[in-house]
């Protein structure tokens, strides 16, 4: 007997699901102040204050995924002439 089918294209690992979930779970446990203060939020607050590179890098995969030109498109750059003496 062969295997089956496997996971649809594109659906994610089981394994890697429960990873996930319990790495946010654990932040929201710890919080701001290890007990849990403020939830997820306080957590990244934490990070942002006492690991800037780390927090940064987080920035970086989430910044791109949020922002998008006119109608969803590419963002476009506009220089005048005033702005380019600066």
């Amino acid at each position: 007997m062969g295997a089956g089918p496997g996971r649809p294209k594109g659906s994610q690992n089981k394994t890697t699901t429960q990873l996930k979930e319990a790495i946010l779970l654990a932040a929201e446990k710890v919080g701001e102040d290890g007990k849990g203060k403020d939830g997820l939020v306080g957590y990244l607050q934490r990070v942002a204050q006492t690991d800037v590179k780390a927090f940064s890098a987080l920035l970086g995969k989430v910044l791109p995924m949020q922002i998008t030109g006119e109608g969803g498109g590419a963002l476009q750059l506009t220089i005048s002439a005033k702005e380019a003496d600066l």
